[in-house]
C-alpha cells in the first residue's frame, strides 16, 4: 500500500533556498529503493519552512531508505541547515481519482 510522508522542515533564518537546493539535487538511489515521488515546496508567507511531500511504495521501503549510506549522508548535510521545527503527518493512501 502507497505510503505519504508529509512535513514541513524549519530552516535557519536566511537558509531556506540553500536547504531546497541541498533537498533537490538528483537522486537515483531513491527511486530505486520505492520512493514514487519526492515534492519540495515553499511559500514566501512563511520563509523559513520548506515542505515536503514524499510518497512510497510502502512504510517499510520508506524505513528502509532511510538506513542507505546515501541518504544518511543527505541528512548529515543537510543537519546545519535545519532549525530543529519539524511538522507534519504520514498515511496510507488508499485511493486517487487520478487512476484505477
Amino acid at each position: 500500500m502507497t505510503f505519504a510522508n508529509v512535513g514541513t522542515l524549519g530552516a535557519v533564518a536566511g537558509k531556506r533556498d540553500e536547504l531546497v537546493v541541498h533537498l533537490t539535487r538528483r537522486s537515483t538511489t531513491l527511486s530505486e529503493v520505492g520512493c514514487l515521488a519526492y515534492e519540495v515546496g515553499v511559500n514566501d508567507d512563511d520563509p523559513d519552512t520548506v515542505y515536503v511531500v514524499e510518497l512510497w511504495e510502502s512504510v517499510e521501503a520508506h524505513r528502509a531508505s532511510l538506513a542507505l549510506p546515501e541518504v544518511q549522508a543527505s541528512i548529515a548535510a543537510a543537519r546545519p541547515l535545519l532549525s530543529g521545527q519539524f511538522g507534519g503527518f504520514r498515511f496510507h493512501v488508499v485511493g486517487s481519482p487520478l487512476r484505477d
